[in-house]
């Protein structure tokens, strides 16, 4: 808690008097991946020292040695693949999904850090999409997919992601009319505690947050006050601190449309959405509240990094590179990732 209380401190912190000796705040510090052809949407933050990342080409990489190196551990056959989501429970145990239409869609785990792999899912459906998959602990979690029959389509596990089954869809609202997930960072579908999960939708008329408080069961829907009637547009990623408080960013993606009012946040677990008011500057993908915090978090997007530490009223930028997602765990160990084989840990 104290290494946060100083880094926050730092960020927030005004300019030092040119007699003070110089102290350079916390920032992004790139590690070398050794895969610039890879752009990471996935990321599973463990620790300080480990992290995984998942992006297209089926390429797979985890370090244990806080960046310095990595390792190629993606799964044998899987070129083809776009992995958008990755979840880890360890340095051995991951999880990870690959997106698309039909049996595009598949999903992997690994118990021995990434050395061997097992096909877990594979989706029979040509009209499912899966987008993101979540977890409540190690054994329980879901993966979502776009509408199928005017309607969003959950898999659960139960056993750690070996096994998936489809949930029935009778608690589940009707879909809007082109209304789907965004797999830009696999944070459309976030939990917090043992049962509650949320899951983030655009391309409709209004962008929604959709909650529920049974693993996925049952479902409400609440409208965001996010840029929406376009299927570029909607709410693109959530971060829960608690079963109450929680974040959303998006936006319009396409880099030559403006994204104003891209960010929103809720103190009721996510049945009303307020809009900032001093909101994101641009369409962001990814956000994650800072450890041991309860009023500061991060968002990323392809044009920058921006700060909140009053939880979600106001942002500000605070570095101008490019990231997709990023994770942060309690043990202090922030990460972002993105393009061009971008991976960096945030740094005192």
């Amino acid at each position: 808690m104290a290494a946060c209380a100083a880094a926050l401190a730092a960020l927030t912190a005004v300019p030092a008097q040119a007699h003070e000796p110089e102290h350079r705040p916390p920032h992004w510090e790139l590690k070398d991946t050794g895969a610039p052809q890879a752009r990471f949407r996935g990321l599973a933050a463990v620790s300080r020292n480990t992290a995984w990342v998942a992006g297209t080409g089926g390429t797979v990489l985890r370090t244990t040695d806080g960046g310095a190196s990595w390792r190629d551990v993606s799964p044998p056959g899987a070129g083809e693949l776009q992995f958008r989501d990755v979840e880890a429970f360890d340095a051995r145990r991951a999880v990870v999904l690959a997106i698309g239409e039909g049996e595009a869609s598949r999903i992997y785990r690994t118990d021995d850090g990434g050395t061997t792999w097992t096909e877990s899912f594979r989706n029979p459906d040509p009209r499912a999409f899966y987008d993101c998959l979540a977890f409540f602990d190690r054994r329980h979690g879901l993966a979502m997919s776009d509408p199928v029959d005017g309607k969003f389509r959950i898999l659960s596990t139960g056993d750690g992601g070996r096994t998936w089954t489809v949930l029935p869809d009778r608690g589940m609202p009707d879909a809007q009319e082109g209304e789907a997930g965004f797999a830009a960072s696999g944070q459309c579908l976030v939990t917090s505690g043992a049962k509650d999960v949320w899951l983030a939708t655009g391309g409709a008329a209004r962008a929604r947050v959709l909650h529920s408080a049974d693993r996925g069961l049952t479902w409400t829907a609440a409208d965001a006050p996010l840029p929406a009637a376009d299927p570029a547009r909607g709410v693109f990623a959530l971060a829960f601190r608690d079963r109450a408080r929680g974040l959303a960013v998006g936006g319009d993606y396409r880099p030559d449309q403006s994204s104003p009012r891209a960010a929103a946040r809720t103190a009721d677990g996510g049945r009303t959405w307020r809009r900032a008011a001093t909101p994101v500057p641009a369409y962001r993908s990814g956000v994650a509240w800072l450890p041991h915090s309860r009023s500061a978090a991060l968002a990323v997007g392809p044009t920058g990094t921006d700060l909140t530490t009053d939880a979600g009223r106001t942002w500000r930028t605070v570095d101008t590179g490019s990231y997709d997602t990023v994770d942060c765990t309690p043990s202090q160990g922030c990460w972002a990732a993105g393009e061009k084989g971008r991976v960096a840990r945030l740094e005192q």
